[in-house]
Protein backbone atom coordinates (compact mmCIF):
# COMPACT_ATOMS: atom_id res chain seq x y z
CA UNK A 1 0.00 0.00 0.00
CA UNK A 2 1.47 3.35 -1.05
CA UNK A 3 2.03 6.14 1.41
CA UNK A 4 -0.26 9.19 1.25
CA UNK A 5 1.13 12.32 -0.35
CA UNK A 6 2.80 14.37 2.38
CA UNK A 7 1.55 17.77 3.49
CA UNK A 8 4.00 20.62 2.82
CA UNK A 9 4.44 23.47 5.32
CA UNK A 10 7.03 26.25 5.52
CA UNK A 11 8.69 27.75 8.58
CA UNK A 12 11.01 30.77 8.76
CA UNK A 13 13.69 31.91 11.16
CA UNK A 14 13.06 30.96 14.78
CA UNK A 15 9.97 28.97 13.75
CA UNK A 16 12.39 26.28 12.57
CA UNK A 17 13.74 25.59 16.08
CA UNK A 18 11.15 22.95 17.17
CA UNK A 19 11.96 20.88 14.06
CA UNK A 20 15.76 20.89 14.19
CA UNK A 21 16.02 17.40 15.66
CA UNK A 22 13.67 15.99 13.02
CA UNK A 23 15.63 17.69 10.23
CA UNK A 24 18.91 16.36 11.67
CA UNK A 25 17.53 12.82 11.84
CA UNK A 26 16.41 13.01 8.19
CA UNK A 27 19.80 14.32 7.06
CA UNK A 28 21.58 11.49 8.86
CA UNK A 29 19.23 8.87 7.41
CA UNK A 30 19.12 10.10 3.80
CA UNK A 31 22.74 11.21 3.44
CA UNK A 32 23.98 7.82 4.59
CA UNK A 33 23.22 6.60 1.07
CA UNK A 34 25.15 7.33 -2.12
CA UNK A 35 26.54 9.80 -3.06
CA UNK A 36 27.18 11.38 0.36
CA UNK A 37 27.85 8.22 2.38
CA UNK A 38 27.63 10.34 5.51
CA UNK A 39 28.16 8.68 8.87
CA UNK A 40 25.78 10.79 10.94
CA UNK A 41 27.13 13.08 13.63
CA UNK A 42 24.54 14.56 15.99
CA UNK A 43 26.95 17.18 17.35
CA UNK A 44 27.79 18.43 13.85
CA UNK A 45 24.11 18.48 12.91
CA UNK A 46 23.28 20.63 15.92
CA UNK A 47 25.97 23.15 15.03
CA UNK A 48 25.20 23.20 11.31
CA UNK A 49 21.43 23.63 11.67
CA UNK A 50 21.83 26.39 14.23
CA UNK A 51 22.70 28.64 11.30
CA UNK A 52 19.14 28.26 9.99
CA UNK A 53 17.58 28.83 13.37
CA UNK A 54 19.57 32.01 13.92
CA UNK A 55 18.95 33.64 10.53
CA UNK A 56 15.64 35.49 10.42
CA UNK A 57 15.72 35.16 6.62
CA UNK A 58 16.01 31.36 6.58
CA UNK A 59 13.33 28.88 5.57
CA UNK A 60 12.65 25.21 6.23
CA UNK A 61 10.08 23.56 3.98
CA UNK A 62 8.88 20.40 5.70
CA UNK A 63 6.89 17.43 4.43
CA UNK A 64 4.56 15.83 6.96
CA UNK A 65 2.80 12.48 7.07
CA UNK A 66 0.40 13.29 9.88
CA UNK A 67 2.62 14.74 12.61
CA UNK A 68 5.75 12.98 11.38
CA UNK A 69 8.34 14.94 9.42
CA UNK A 70 9.26 12.80 6.42
CA UNK A 71 11.09 15.39 4.33
CA UNK A 72 12.87 18.69 4.73
CA UNK A 73 14.35 21.36 2.50
CA UNK A 74 16.25 24.38 3.78
CA UNK A 75 17.41 27.72 2.46
CA UNK A 76 18.86 31.06 3.53
CA UNK A 77 20.85 33.97 2.08
CA UNK A 78 24.35 32.90 1.12
CA UNK A 79 25.67 35.81 3.20
CA UNK A 80 24.28 34.04 6.30
CA UNK A 81 25.84 30.67 5.47
CA UNK A 82 29.04 29.09 6.78
CA UNK A 83 32.33 30.44 5.50
CA UNK A 84 33.02 27.15 3.69
CA UNK A 85 30.09 27.88 1.35
CA UNK A 86 30.55 31.64 1.09
CA UNK A 87 34.21 31.35 0.16
CA UNK A 88 33.32 29.31 -2.95
CA UNK A 89 32.33 32.61 -4.58
CA UNK A 90 35.53 34.48 -3.73
CA UNK A 91 37.14 35.90 -6.86
CA UNK A 92 34.03 35.33 -8.97
CA UNK A 93 31.64 37.92 -10.37
CA UNK A 94 28.62 36.60 -8.49
CA UNK A 95 28.04 38.78 -5.41
CA UNK A 96 26.92 36.60 -2.49
CA UNK A 97 24.75 39.44 -1.19
CA UNK A 98 22.49 38.70 -4.15
CA UNK A 99 22.57 34.90 -3.83
CA UNK A 100 20.01 32.79 -1.99
CA UNK A 101 21.35 29.39 -1.02
CA UNK A 102 19.01 26.41 -1.32
CA UNK A 103 20.44 23.97 1.17
CA UNK A 104 19.84 20.26 1.14
CA UNK A 105 16.56 18.54 0.37
CA UNK A 106 16.02 15.22 2.09
CA UNK A 107 12.98 12.98 1.67
CA UNK A 108 12.41 9.42 2.83
CA UNK A 109 12.44 6.99 -0.13
CA UNK A 110 8.83 5.88 0.19
CA UNK A 111 7.60 9.45 -0.40
CA UNK A 112 9.63 10.16 -3.54
CA UNK A 113 8.28 10.45 -7.06
CA UNK A 114 5.26 12.57 -6.06
CA UNK A 115 6.46 16.05 -6.97
CA UNK A 116 7.72 16.93 -3.50
CA UNK A 117 11.11 17.95 -4.88
CA UNK A 118 9.49 20.55 -7.15
CA UNK A 119 7.45 21.88 -4.24
CA UNK A 120 10.59 22.19 -2.15
CA UNK A 121 12.25 24.32 -4.84
CA UNK A 122 9.08 26.34 -5.50
CA UNK A 123 8.76 27.30 -1.84
CA UNK A 124 12.40 28.27 -1.39
CA UNK A 125 12.54 30.29 -4.60
CA UNK A 126 9.30 32.07 -3.67
CA UNK A 127 10.76 32.87 -0.25
CA UNK A 128 13.86 34.37 -1.89
CA UNK A 129 11.65 36.55 -4.13
CA UNK A 130 9.58 37.69 -1.18
CA UNK A 131 12.69 38.73 0.74
CA UNK A 132 13.83 40.83 -2.22
CA UNK A 133 17.31 41.73 -3.41
CA UNK A 134 18.30 38.30 -4.70
CA UNK A 135 19.36 37.74 -8.31
CA UNK A 136 20.39 34.10 -8.03
CA UNK A 137 19.45 30.88 -6.31
CA UNK A 138 22.05 28.17 -5.87
CA UNK A 139 22.82 24.86 -4.23
CA UNK A 140 25.77 22.50 -4.21
CA UNK A 141 26.24 18.75 -4.58
CA UNK A 142 29.11 16.43 -3.75
CA UNK A 143 31.47 15.43 -6.56
CA UNK A 144 32.12 11.69 -6.99
CA UNK A 145 34.23 9.85 -9.53
CA UNK A 146 32.06 8.05 -12.12
CA UNK A 147 34.19 4.95 -11.59
CA UNK A 148 33.73 4.88 -7.81
CA UNK A 149 32.96 1.21 -7.04
CA UNK A 150 30.51 2.23 -4.32
CA UNK A 151 28.11 3.76 -6.85
CA UNK A 152 24.92 1.63 -6.93
CA UNK A 153 24.44 -0.11 -10.25
CA UNK A 154 21.07 1.49 -10.98
CA UNK A 155 21.68 4.88 -9.37
CA UNK A 156 19.94 7.79 -11.08
CA UNK A 157 21.35 11.21 -10.28
CA UNK A 158 19.35 14.42 -9.95
CA UNK A 159 21.15 16.31 -12.70
CA UNK A 160 18.28 16.13 -15.21
CA UNK A 161 15.83 17.32 -12.56
CA UNK A 162 18.05 20.26 -11.65
CA UNK A 163 18.48 21.24 -15.31
CA UNK A 164 14.71 21.19 -15.82
CA UNK A 165 14.44 23.57 -12.87
CA UNK A 166 16.68 25.97 -14.80
CA UNK A 167 19.92 25.38 -12.89
CA UNK A 168 23.31 25.35 -14.60
CA UNK A 169 26.28 23.48 -13.23
CA UNK A 170 29.14 25.80 -12.30
CA UNK A 171 32.02 23.42 -11.50
CA UNK A 172 34.42 26.30 -10.94
CA UNK A 173 32.42 27.24 -7.82
CA UNK A 174 33.50 24.75 -5.21
CA UNK A 175 33.26 24.23 -1.47
CA UNK A 176 35.32 21.75 0.50
CA UNK A 177 33.94 20.04 3.58
CA UNK A 178 35.12 17.15 5.74
CA UNK A 179 32.71 14.53 7.02
CA UNK A 180 32.85 10.95 8.24
CA UNK A 181 32.18 8.48 5.45
CA UNK A 182 30.53 5.17 6.19
CA UNK A 183 33.33 2.69 6.85
CA UNK A 184 36.12 5.15 5.98
CA UNK A 185 36.27 7.80 8.68
CA UNK A 186 36.71 11.51 8.10
CA UNK A 187 37.50 12.53 4.52
CA UNK A 188 37.61 15.85 2.69
CA UNK A 189 34.95 16.28 0.01
CA UNK A 190 34.48 18.66 -2.90
CA UNK A 191 31.03 20.06 -3.60
CA UNK A 192 30.29 22.10 -6.72
CA UNK A 193 27.50 24.60 -7.21
CA UNK A 194 24.52 24.87 -9.53
CA UNK A 195 23.20 28.36 -10.25
CA UNK A 196 19.97 29.83 -11.59
CA UNK A 197 18.89 33.45 -12.22
CA UNK A 198 15.99 34.31 -9.94
CA UNK A 199 13.25 35.91 -11.99
CA UNK A 200 11.02 38.49 -10.37
CA UNK A 201 7.61 37.58 -9.03
CA UNK A 202 4.85 37.98 -11.61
Amino acid sequence: MSKPAPTIRSFVGAEIAPYLEAIAALRIAVFRDWPYLYEGDAAYESQYLRTYRDSWRSIAVLAFDGNRVVGASTGLPMADEMIEFRSAFDGHLVDIDHVFYCGESVLLPEYRGRGVGHRFFDAREAHARALGGFRWTTFCAVEREPSDPRRPAFHRGNEDFWKKRGYTHRPELQARLPWNEVGRGERDHTLSFWLRPLERAR
